[in-house]
């Protein structure tokens, strides 16, 4: 029999190997290395290959339908100047002198939705034009869309890295939502005053070939309209899961909530949350562009067919996860690391922060080494059924952990660079550095929470 420990590391290797040198797509890499754990654990041979399956389906069923929805409602708010609606609202409020703040602000919000990349592209243009009017604070500009995005892309669903954690490790998806959101702020916070300290160092101009983001050919929605697709769900997300908590058998509550609790167990269901906010989007696109029934369903198909993707990977770090946990690597792992006998349990943070970190610098996706770290801590927690504090403080010291290491087989490196118009050497003294500084931020404040709010 092999050891639980010597199928950890396998199954490591399987991953970082197929993914650094074979040049293999994670989905497959993540496949490969499940099928090799599942074939090398204990149990009758006509279920090793079964339980991948079983990882696989468990894990698409409790992600797929949310990532396909925020794929087209990013979509529809980029295609409708939504996005666009609210980059203005952000500097009619905190004016040009505050632009960076501004640009780092709607990166935030605009990441809850919609991909780092997809973020990065629509706010650099921006940043080029704000410099072209001020002549100055380029880098600084560039920073802080950099630092605001990220910040939420690892930290808040329904992006696929936070979501799949909190599927992984068993926790709420409101609670993961409202405890990322205080997580990042500071961590954003903290990436902004960084990029406002690089820029007196550092001088970057964008390259003389760019031009200021072009002008839309149709009018920009309203405010409140732009933003109804992000806050309708968070809001029913999280009012579901104050109204579960309020109304547990445990508590005194009010007659109403009882009333009010069955309704809000199918509003705030992250599923229909996010259809419902996907009808307004493109509702929202149709009204904007003029869109046809066909356009509407061609511009859809458009925003699915970039989340399968997505959606594929995750499961399959799910399945990755599922068979770590039949291989008994949590005992093994809790034999390496007693969090019983851990105190504060602190030290778990510290160890799920460490391994993410080690995974992302290993092979470059931030929500690979999410999944994989969230697989094999899945199964560490399947055994410790109590801790001193939250089980979403591990989720958001895993996803803390995913921006610590970020070099050259990075994809967010490369569209830093290549948008932002900065040398490797340049994005090697900014981007990464940033990410690090945003990544410990968001440790330190995680840290944090779990003692002076461990949410038990």
């Amino acid at each position: 029999m092999i050891p639980p420990a010597l199928l950890l590391l396998i199954g490591m290797a399987v991953v970082i190997g197929a993914i650094v040198l074979l040049r293999l797509n994670a989905f497959l890499a993540l496949i490969a290395a499940a099928l090799t754990v599942s074939l090398l654990a204990p149990g009758e041979p006509a279920i090793r290959v079964l339980r991948v399956a079983e990882g696989f389906g468990r894990t698409a069923g409790n992600i797929g339908i949310v990532i396909a929805l925020a794929s087209v409602i990013g979509k529809a708010m980029m295609d409708s100047g939504a996005a666009d609606r609210i980059v203005r609202a952000f500097l009619a409020l905190l004016g040009e002198r505050r632009g960076a703040t501004a640009l780092g602000a709607t990166g935030f919000v605009l990441s809850i939705p919609v991909f780092f990349d997809t973020v990065f592209y629509l706010l650099v243009p921006l940043a080029r034009s704000m410099h072209a009017r001020t002549s100055r604070d380029y880098l600084r500009y560039l920073m802080a869309i950099a630092a605001g995005a990220a910040a939420t892309h690892t930290l808040v669903p329904p992006t696929p890295g936070p979501l799949a954690v909190a599927s992984s490790l068993g926790v709420d998806l409101g609670t993961m939502v409202l405890m990322g959101f205080l997580v990042a702020l500071p961590a954003a916070t903290a990436g902004g005053l960084f990029a406002r300290w690089m820029n007196t160092r550092l001088t970057i101009v964008p390259p003389a070939s760019t031009s200021a983001v072009a002008a839309r050919a149709i009018a920009l929605p309203g405010l409140a309209a732009s933003l109804t697709p992000i806050v309708l769900p968070v809001v029913l997300i999280a009012a579901n899961t104050l109204v579960t908590s309020l109304t547990a058998p445990s508590r005194p509550h009010a007659a109403f909530l009882d009333s009010l609790a069955p309704w809000m167990v199918v509003l705030g269901n992250p599923n229909v949350a996010l259809l419902l906010a996907a009808g307004i989007a493109l509702r929202l696109y149709a009204r904007q562009t003029g869109a046809t029934r066909s356009d509407v369903a061609t511009m859809t198909e458009s925003a699915l067919e970039g989340s399968g993707m997505i959606i594929l990977i995750t499961a399959a770090g799910g399945a990755f996860g599922a068979t770590l946990q039949a291989a008994q690597v949590g005992p093994a792992i809790q034999g390496w690391f007693n969090v019983e006998q851990a105190g504060t349990g602190l030290s778990l943070l510290l160890l799920a922060f460490g391994m993410s970190s080690l995974l992302k610098i290993a092979q470059g996706s931030s929500t690979v080494a999410m999944i994989t770290t969230a697989g094999m801590l899945g199964a560490l927690l399947a055994e410790v059924p109590t801790l001193p504090y939250h089980r979403v403080y591990v989720a958001t010291a895993i996803a803390s952990g995913s921006l610590v290491g970020t070099w050259m087989n990075d994809s967010g490196f490369w569209v830093f660079s290549r948008l932002g118009g900065t040398t490797e050497i340049e994005t090697l003294r900014t981007w990464t550095p940033l990410s690090a500084i945003v990544g410990v931020t968001a440790l330190l404040t995680t840290l944090l929470l779990a003692l002076v709010l461990p949410l038990r």
